[in-house]
């Protein structure tokens, strides 16, 4: 099978992935339909396998049953190990993106191919204490690369302040590479990201940026437009980083 776009997803703008974690597991399809009336761009999907991270989380079955609710891109970061065997049943339930942890990985190189192979855009995941070294052997197979902020498992957990030296140091393979093939990576990040922080965060280097508490905690109320403001609000806040 022929790999898909490199260029599917824009690289100039910010994007706003909110993570289901965070959202109301009794109404799942209303929630991604409200948020992303409100502005947000992307729907992040956590897949907990109580073996690679601590917690149990939803697999290709919501997955599929998300994806009539939404033309959004889905996002499926796999906490999972082994990871491969997975990868085609999200791919079949509609995921655009599938990140993993080179820890669950026994050939990172190979992962990457089968997640292309299967019609969606590929990407790394490294935990705060995984190095970035993972990226010099496999860039031209990345369509995005994802720094945790915060160790995997939970939500609700604060940004740990040494991701930004992490993204500065993303940040400037990425842009070594771009200049060098022409191709675009996105940079993404998730934990503890809101509207506190999201400015700072985006000038050390992040363009994609998922958010669960911040977003689905802001309102608990039965109004479709209820997460517009804090949408806007961190739309107002990388728009001072743009400037």
């Amino acid at each position: 099978m022929s790999t898909p776009p490199e260029k599917a997803v824009p690289a100039a703008d910010y994007l706003i992935a909110p993570s289901i974690l965070s959202a109301d597991f009794a109404c799942l399809g209303e929630e991604v339909r409200n948020v992303i009336a409100s502005g947000a761009d992307w729907i992040h999907f956590d897949v907990m396998d109580n073996h690679y991270v601590p917690n149990l989380t939803i697999g290709p079955l919501v997955c599929e049953a998300l994806r009539p609710h939404t033309e959004a891109v889905i996002d499926v970061h796999l906490m999972v190990k082994p990871v491969d065997r997975i990868i085609p049943d999200f791919a079949k339930a509609g995921a655009n993106v599938i990140t993993f942890h080179p820890e669950a990985s026994e050939h990172i190189d190979r992962t990457l191919s089968l997640i292309r192979d299967n019609g969606c855009q590929a990407g790394l995941v490294f935990n705060p204490a995984t190095p970035l070294d993972y990226l010099d052997h496999v860039m031209e197979r990345l369509d995005i690369v994802l720094l945790m902020s915060v160790n995997p498992g939970f939500g609700g957990q604060s940004f740990i302040a040494e991701a930004l030296n992490k993204l500065r140091a993303a940040r400037a393979r990425i842009d070594a590479y771009a200049e060098r093939t022409g191709r675009r990576i996105r940079l993404e990040i998730d934990g503890g990201v809101k509207g506190a922080n999201i400015a700072e965060i985006a000038r050390a280097g992040a363009d994609t940026f998922v958010a669960g508490s911040a977003v689905f905690g802001a309102a608990s109320d039965s109004d479709p437009h209820r997460y517009d403001s804090v949408i806007a609000s961190l739309r107002t806040q990388l728009a001072t980083v743009k400037a």
